[in-house]
């Protein structure tokens, strides 16, 4: 009995000191299993986060608005009918760049965004969401210093290839973050973060415009890359936070090893620990395709993005590119910068809220968004379009203000409809299929479409007034939106919890002892 009971003591013991491994021995993220639920970092309250965001936010899109300003882009080498030539400007002038050519440059990032997307979505449910922003950001720093020291076409546009991956990690990650902390009125939070978008491009406007005329466009890229670095080392420097999603994600990867292996022997426990790792990737790549055919079935999620959003950001992202110089050259501008950057500003920062405070008042639902997205949309458009029809600079003006008041007042709407139609551990994935697909289809090709365009029929009038007519289409699709069903998903309680697994140092989990575990939402 005595030498019986010893083996027996040895045999658990052995079993003991196989559980209490490192998580990493076992294929799991330490950071994903904890002993202790996942404390809050010193640094956040949920408006610190919604400011640091923000900021990072408009710096990306500075960005946008640095390289369409006619300070950055420039102009082509232009002779007239008695041989006089003028010197080219800026990127353009400098590599003799075609509109085409030049249309590809806005465009490039996309392809670091169509395949980084993705794959930082995935990433979330086994590494620290924060520290995959800092990882991009990292990047994205690097790639706008690489685009002011340039020295030809094909390598400016590697490196904005590379500023879409650094986009990538931060622009999928930001809204559930923003959507875990914010309060009841979450759309108007939503609707701050994503008002940096038309202010960070008209930022970019003036702000390129003025460095490129007063000093070198290089410069230009070496300031925002400057103006970036401090919180890519906060990413990685400051105590990372935790989506909520991930450590459920995380908790149920650990109860599905441990169900069942008390009947394991000590070898075959070890055996399944050397496998988990494999398992884990077929598991993940398993998990990415069910995800992604839950989003591509969604009737409310493929109307939203797949179809009006991408009409919308068609003419945004054109806008955007082309703005400046069609405005120079329809109505003789010499500030087309700081005019653009001027009503864009203004117009995005109060059309943007707006949305946001009028989708709140109405008590915000799916329902209510569409019809939101579909008037605003509708309106923007009628406006855009009188002002493009007009000959006075100053009718133009204030038909073009009113118009961008409203085609701005959908960024909350349609981002909302995003993060609320599909369930709380989608939301990175949703996020970042809607920003690929958007560009992919949307402000990528209507860059260099335009460009195309403009260079067959030589009319920026007509170009202008053809883009807008999209607008109407946008408008269209989205009030399909409105006669769609649709439950608010986010207030799924089973998927947005948080569960940690607590391990008491006596009995393991294995010998089946529930009270041992502790489960907090």
């Amino acid at each position: 009995m005595p030498l019986c009971y010893y083996r027996q003591h040895l045999q658990k013991k052995r079993e003991r000191q196989v559980f209490a491994a490192p998580p990493e021995e076992m294929g799991l993220s330490s950071s994903s299993i904890t002993k202790d639920p996942p404390a809050t970092p010193s640094w956040f309250t949920p408006e610190r986060l919604l400011i640091l965001f923000c900021v990072i936010n408009m710096i990306n899109y500075v960005d946008r608005g640095v390289i369409a300003s006619n300070g950055v882009n420039g102009s082509i080498r232009t002779c007239d009918d008695k041989g006089i030539c003028t010197s080219g400007s800026g990127i353009q002038g400098e590599f003799d760049l075609t509109n085409f050519q030049d249309g590809l440059l806005s465009s490039a990032f996309m392809v670091g965004l169509l395949v980084a997307s993705p794959i930082f979505a995935s990433l979330t449910k086994s590494h620290h969401p924060f520290r995959l922003i800092g990882v991009g950001l990292s990047v994205w720093t690097l790639a706008a210093a690489g685009c002011g020291g340039a020295f030809s076409f094909w390598f400016i546009a590697i490196c904005r290839m590379l500023v879409g991956v650094g986009e990538a990690s931060f622009i999928s990650l930001a809204a559930p973050f923003i959507d875990d902390s914010a309060p009841v009125s979450q759309t108007a939070w939503l609707a701050m973060f994503y008002m940096c978008i038309p202010t960070g491009i008209a930022v970019g406007y003036v702000y390129g415009g003025f460095v490129g005329s007063q000093f070198n466009w290089r410069y230009a890229f070496w300031g925002e890359a400057l103006l970036m670095l401090p919180f890519a080392v906060f990413g990685f420097a400051f105590e990372p936070l935790q989506l909520k999603v991930a450590d459920s994600e995380a908790s149920k990867l650990h109860d599905n090893i441990l169900v069942g292996a008390d009947s394991m022997s000590v070898d075959e426990l070890k055996k399944t620990s050397k496998s988990v790792n494999i398992h884990n990737m077929l598991n993940q790549f398993s998990q990415f395709a069910e995800d992604m055919k839950a989003l591509l079935v969604d009737k409310v999620y493929a109307v939203n993005i797949f179809a009006g959003y991408i009409a919308y950001n068609f003419v945004i992202g054109a806008y955007s590119y082309w703005g400046p110089k069609a405005g120079y050259n329809i109505y003789h501008m010499e500030n087309a910068d700081m005019m653009f950057g001027g009503i864009t500003i203004v117009c995005g920062i109060l059309g943007t809220l707006s949305g946001g405070f009028i989708l709140d008042r109405l008590s915000a639902s799916i329902y209510k968004a569409f019809i939101l997205l579909s008037g605003a949309t509708c309106l923007g458009a009628i406006f855009c379009f009188l002002a493009f029809c007009l000959r006075s600079l100053y009718g133009f003006i204030v038909f073009f203000a009113l118009g961008e008041f409203f085609v701005f007042a959908t960024q909350a709407p349609v981002n909302y409809v995003s993060l609320h139609c599909v369930k709380p551990s989608l939301r990175p994935l949703s996020m970042a299929i809607s920003t690929v697909s958007i560009h992919i289809f949307g402000d990528v090709p209507s860059s260099p479409l335009i460009g195309v365009l403009q260079d067959n029929i030589n009319n920026w009038r007509a170009s202008a007034l053809i883009l807008t007519s999209i607008l109407f289409l946008a408008a269209g699709i989205w009030f399909i939106g409105v006669s769609l069903h649709s439950d608010d998903a986010s207030n799924d309680r089973s998927e947005s919890q948080v569960c940690t697994v607590t391990v008491d140092n006596g009995t393991p989990l294995l010998y089946g002892n529930g009270d041992e575990s502790s489960y907090e939402a």
